[in-house]
């Protein structure tokens, strides 16, 4: 019987130690618990503002807004594309291939954003395209970006853009 008692307290001992053991391997950390400093946070909506600004310009065609928040000296990186260092290309390819066509969809919660001191921020993230001459309804897969901005002075601009599908 004394074994018996043993082998139970034994058995509820490794319980508890893997669970304690599960509980601490699996503790979120604090920049993935949302914890940030002001200016993380600062930083952060700001970013999301200016992404917000430049894929509204996206959607509605304001090519004279892209204009402004992309760098002269911009690099795109797209997998199936390639490389497009030319703004005036990327705005002419975008009025032929985007404009009336495609939506852009930023997806929630999949913003990442981390301060480059003395440059700017790198924002990360996913966003799914709509085909707008598909049907309603057609599924569009999430896939990843991650975009460069610059501050100059108060204003911010995309320097380099990798998109991923």
């Amino acid at each position: 019987m004394k074994n018996t008692s043993r082998i139970k307290y034994r058995s509820a001992a490794a319980l508890f130690g893997l669970m304690i053991l599960g509980v601490t391997a699996f503790k979120p950390s604090q920049e993935k618990s949302g914890k940030r400093s002001l200016s993380d946070t600062m930083l952060f909506d700001e970013i999301v503002k200016q992404d917000s600004l430049f894929f509204n310009a996206y959607n509605q065609c304001d090519l004279e807004t892209q204009a402004k928040m992309i760098a002269d000296n911009v690099e795109f990186y797209h997998d199936q594309g390639g490389l497009s260092t030319s703004k005036k290309e990327i705005l002419e390819m975008t009025k032929k291939n985007i404009c009336g066509k495609v939506t852009r969809e930023l997806v929630s919660g999949t913003v990442e954003v981390y301060p480059i001191k003395d440059y700017g921020a790198v924002e990360i993230g996913q966003h799914r395209f709509h085909n707008n001459q598909e049907p309603e309804g057609t599924p569009s897969h999430a896939s990843k970006f991650i975009v460069m901005w610059q501050q100059v002075g108060s204003e911010w601009q995309m320097t380099r853009v990798i998109s991923l599908h």
